[in-house]
Parts: structure tokens; sequence; C-alpha cells
């Protein structure tokens, strides 16, 4: 059996995902985003002759679409301020009483607290 030598515990229900993980995550997101732009562009398009202001509505989020699934996808890791510390550190353990203290027998200890009130 191993022995315990204490110091610091790591907790695995803090850690973060994956590298990877982060990274196919935001390509996700940015393809989606970019789907949602073609739809608007083509929307555009087709609606141009027929609808006009719903094609310019379209048009506006077709031009916006890319900027915000830009700033998205450069955004930094996410952090979980939720989830608890990921070090887990070891309580200290109790103190023991000094040693060159005089033990007093049980049946002492109230007279030696009357002597020594008695002395002050």
């Amino acid at each position: 059996m191993r022995k315990h030598t204490g110091g610091e515990t790591f907790r695995i229900t803090g850690a973060r995902q994956g590298l990877s993980e982060d990274v196919r995550g935001r390509q996700r997101r940015y393809v989606i985003s970019m789907a949602v732009r073609t739809v608007a562009v083509v929307l555009t398009v087709v609606l141009w002759n027929i609808e006009r202001p719903v094609a310019i509505a379209t048009l506006v989020l077709g031009l916006v679409v890319p900027y915000i699934a830009v700033v998205i996808a450069n955004a930094g890791r996410e952090n979980v301020p939720s989830l608890p510390s990921t070090f887990v550190t070891t309580p200290p353990r109790p103190m023991l009483p000094r040693g060159d203290a005089e033990p007093v027998p049980e049946g002492q200890a109230a007279d030696a607290s009357d002597a020594r009130s008695d002395q002050n």
C-alpha cells in the first residue's frame, strides 16, 4: 500500500476541455455562421425584385455575420468560474502540546490551579 505524502491533490472536475476540442468547437461555430451568411446572400439575390425591404435586411445580415463569426472564432479559451478550484490543499495537522510542560495528575488539577492563583 502506498503512503500518501500529502501535498496538493489534483481535482479532475476542474480541468478545462482539451485544446483540440476547443478548436473543433470554434470551427463548428464559424462554419455555421458562414452557412447563415450564405443563406442570407442567396435570399438577398432572390428577394431583390420581389420584396426589397426583406432583401435589404438579409443583405445587412450577410454583411454583419462575418465580423461576428470572426470575433467569436478568435475569442480566447473559455474560463469556467463556476467549477471549484483545480487544487485542493490538505488541511493543516493539529499542533501537539509542547513537550516541556509538567504533566498534572488528574486528581491534583484543581489543587494546582488554586496553588498558582495564591502565589499571584
